[in-house]
């Protein structure tokens, strides 16, 4: 007797096969915030323009390989939600297997360790900032500070957002009695935004560390 093929989470309750409107309700929210950093953007670059010394003088405070290990955390976590994102459509929430055997990971590992990697770059954003304002580069002193907060502030708020958006995933897989369609959508949708964060932060990253 045949075994009966299992059905991957994200095609639950109906084999779902249009896009969801929530899916794409996110990609358009994303594409409307793609626009608002856009033009903090055109602010720095417009900015920096007029003011290039400012700029030189500031920018040699910034601590380049600090803020690159920083950077290099913040990428890796978007292929450990992708490595989620996967075991979602799987129908795999929990882990197979013990803690340190990754290949029997599911969902809920993945996002963990991929809300701890967010959070180290959001620790380290904090530490990089009280150095700044140690060395005298803020908000009110000058041009550079505050466009150097305001990018990356704007920023780290969405990092923060994303963090709690990772808490409510895993909260609502350890609630529901069953792992269903709308959750693993839910955990697709969430990716999204944390891919679209990492995205941004590379450019952010090579304007302002790079592009001196």
């Amino acid at each position: 007797m045949a075994t009966a093929t299992a059905i991957p989470a994200s095609r639950l309750h109906g084999h779902h096969d249009r896009p969801s409107m929530v899916s794409v309700g996110t990609i358009i929210w994303l594409s409307s915030e793609l626009m608002f950093f856009a033009t903090l953007f055109a602010s720095y670059f417009t900015i920096r323009a007029v003011s290039p010394e400012l700029w030189s003088q500031s920018t040699a405070h910034l601590n380049v390989p600090f803020a690159s290990v920083n950077t290099t955390i913040l990428v890796l976590s978007s292929f450990t939600c992708q490595m989620g994102v996967f075991k979602a459509e799987a129908g795999r929430v929990g882990r197979i297997g013990g803690v340190l055997d990754v290949r029997g990971w599911g969902l809920r590992e993945w996002f963990v360790l991929t809300y701890v990697m967010g959070a180290i770059f959001i620790g380290g954003q904090a530490f990089e900032y009280a150095n700044l304002v140690h060395e005298g580069i803020t908000i009110p002193h000058s041009a550079y500070g505050t466009m150097f907060y305001l990018t990356t502030g704007f920023h780290g708020l969405h990092v923060t957002g994303g963090l709690i958006a990772f808490l409510f995933v895993l909260g609502r897989t350890f609630v529901a009695r069953r792992f269903t369609h709308e959750q693993a959508v839910t955990a697709i949708v969430v990716s999204y935004y944390w891919h679209f964060v990492d995205v941004v932060w590379i450019g952010l990253f090579a304007t302002i560390y790079l592009i001196k």
